[in-house]
């Protein structure tokens, strides 16, 4: 792992084999969907619409949004803004995914065309750079990879040009490595299991190195928690955090107070500053954040902090 120099933190960087160039933050859409039984808050959608104009006058050129994020709210509120932009800017990389029914749990072949087509719809476009399969554990790998599934209607979506690239997103590491191991996938996302908590994720990142799959790392303050801090928010991955925790959260805590570090850019340079990883994703709810993000991605981090929380950690 490298330490990052601030002049190269927020370069452009390969996204895999896609020829994609994306920015190492991206920012994560679902919050904006105003899915306040999710994040414990709400967002307008005026807030929303203001918080995308202003990431699209920013360094970060790559989102990420999904069908199923408030049942598409995400997706229309973005549409709204490249509606007024004209479409998806010119060097801007607009990933989304497709999902399941969420009444009927349809994850077939024919529901994923369904998806795309209504994404197609909500934001306005005619295809797409970037489309994953989004939360496969809803299935088992068999059903996802048989002739007429949700895999195979991925591929035919990109035969005839709806989609660029396909990616997959979702949580068990084990199930999502059987995924990159059949080198179908381009991309692979993963969401909760590479923090300063959790960073189950390591061999993955490998995996995918390995399969030449570009690695995209979602959620790096654990759903908040080591972004806002383990005494005023005490959760982990949209839950009450284990009380193993909250407590190496304030372990790790009071290192970075010690070296003047705020807590929330030693948890987003974690992930920013490993190589493996293409971009990390980020949400975002106000303007003002995108200046405060930026800032944690360019603080500087003394090499003894990285090496007191290793310690800490093993």
């Amino acid at each position: 792992m490298t330490d990052l120099q601030p002049q190269s933190a927020l370069s452009l960087r390969s996204l895999g084999a896609t020829g994609l160039q994306v920015s190492p933050l991206c920012l994560g859409c679902a919050p904006l969907a105003n899915m306040a039984t999710v994040f414990s808050y709400s967002v307008s959608e005026e807030q929303a619409c203001e918080t995308l104009r202003t990431v699209f006058r920013s360094p970060i050129n790559f989102l990420d949004t999904a069908a199923i994020y408030g049942d598409g709210e995400s997706e229309r509120r973005i549409g709204i803004v490249l509606k007024e932009l004209g479409g998806v800017p010119q060097g801007y990389v607009l990933a989304t995914k497709v999902d399941r029914d969420a009444q009927t749990n349809d994850f077939s072949g024919d529901q994923m065309k369904r998806s795309i087509e209504r994404s197609m719809r909500l934001l306005g476009v005619d295809h797409f750079q970037l489309v994953y399969l989004h939360d496969p554990e809803h299935i088992s790998f068999e059903q996802a990879m048989a002739p007429g599934g949700p895999v195979e209607a991925l591929q035919q979506m990109r035969e005839v040009g709806l989609i660029e690239h396909i990616g997959v997103a979702g949580g068990p590491l084990d199930l999502m490595t059987r995924f990159v191991e059949t080198d179908i996938f381009e991309v692979a996302l993963s969401h909760n299991y590479y923090t300063l908590l959790n960073a189950s994720a390591h061999e993955f990142w490998n995996v995918c190195q390995q399969h030449h799959v570009a690695a995209v790392n979602a959620a790096p303050y654990g759903g908040g928690m080591l972004s806002k801090g383990p005494r005023a928010f005490p959760r982990y991955r949209y839950a009450d955090a284990p009380q193993a925790y909250i407590e190496r959260a304030l372990q790790i805590d009071a290192l970075c107070t010690r070296y003047g570090v705020p807590l929330a850019a030693a948890a987003l340079q974690f992930s920013v500053r490993d190589p493996r990883i293409a971009s990390t994703v980020v949400g975002l709810t106000r303007p003002e954040r995108m200046e405060q993000t930026i800032k944690l991605a360019l603080q500087p981090i003394p090499q003894e902090l990285w090496e007191e929380i290793e310690q800490l950690n093993a």
